[in-house]
């Protein structure tokens, strides 16, 4: 999983991905929860669609992420908009040296991404320790409900003048884990051709009782677990868990 060519088209395919939602659900958490500072940081920012609004919004941004071409897609999207956020490229399990915040958010299920238990644990470890005391920390991760029943077995497509994908699902070997397999067709500006390329991600979830387990472990209190940008308790088929904690003052 590089991201190289995937972080080209990353925007126009995530065009009706709900940003706003997101923005809202920190908004609500970080008035109702927070320590009252304004320093963010933005972990696994992407190509920065979140820490622009997060900008907009007036809070002191940072982002961080493992791709390079992100960054610069990112960095170039956050100077056109005129804003100054400092960019880093890192490992979440590996987070160093950044300093401390008030709020620190890991949207869009980039935790998903992390296929060991261990791994979860090191990065819950890191962020608590770039937090400031009474910060918080807010993720999302599908469900295992999305995994196991919206995901496995499905096939995706897209298609329009200038980009068309085929989104293959299969189950992963690991459980609740699932292989995405991407084929994209992009059409070259240049020559007006269409170049081929492809994707492979793998995607994990836990329960929810997992994931709860080991924040807690970390020293957080988890204020609230909710579903699908609510603020209500998960249901069974809820698809998106959000969950909100808190780094208790020393």
């Amino acid at each position: 999983m590089t991201y190289e060519r995937f972080a080209l088209i990353y925007d126009d395919l995530m065009e009706d991905a709900p940003y706003d939602a997101w923005i809202a659900f920190l908004d609500r958490h970080m008035k109702k929860h927070g320590n009252g500072g304004a320093r963010i940081l933005d972990l696994a920012c992407g190509t920065g669609e979140l820490t622009v609004r997060l900008a907009e919004k007036g809070w002191k941004t940072t982002g961080v992420d493992l791709s390079e071409t992100m960054l610069i897609v990112a960095q170039q999207k956050i100077s056109e908009h005129g804003f100054h956020v400092p960019l880093f490229q890192q490992d979440m399990r590996e987070l160093e040296g950044l300093g401390r915040f008030d709020g620190i958010v890991m949207f869009c299920d980039s935790l998903n991404y992390l296929l060991k238990e261990e791994d979860v644990l090191r990065t819950f470890e890191r962020i608590y320790q770039h937090l400031e005391d009474e910060g918080l920390f807010m993720f999302d991760v599908h469900s295992l409900y999305k995994m196991n029943h919206v995901f496995l077995h499905h096939t995706y497509a897209f298609n329009d003048e200038d980009a068309s994908y085929i989104w293959n699902c299969f189950p992963g070997e690991q459980e609740n884990s699932v292989e995405h397999e991407l084929t994209f067709f992009v059409r070259q500006q240049e020559n007006g051709l269409y170049e081929r390329f492809d994707e492979f991600h793998v995607q994990r979830t836990f329960p929810i009782a997992e994931y709860q387990k080991w924040l807690e472990q970390c020293g957080f209190q988890v204020l609230q677990i909710s579903a699908d940008f609510t603020d209500d308790p998960p249901l069974e088929q809820s698809e998106r868990i959000f969950f909100v904690c808190k780094k208790l003052s020393s």
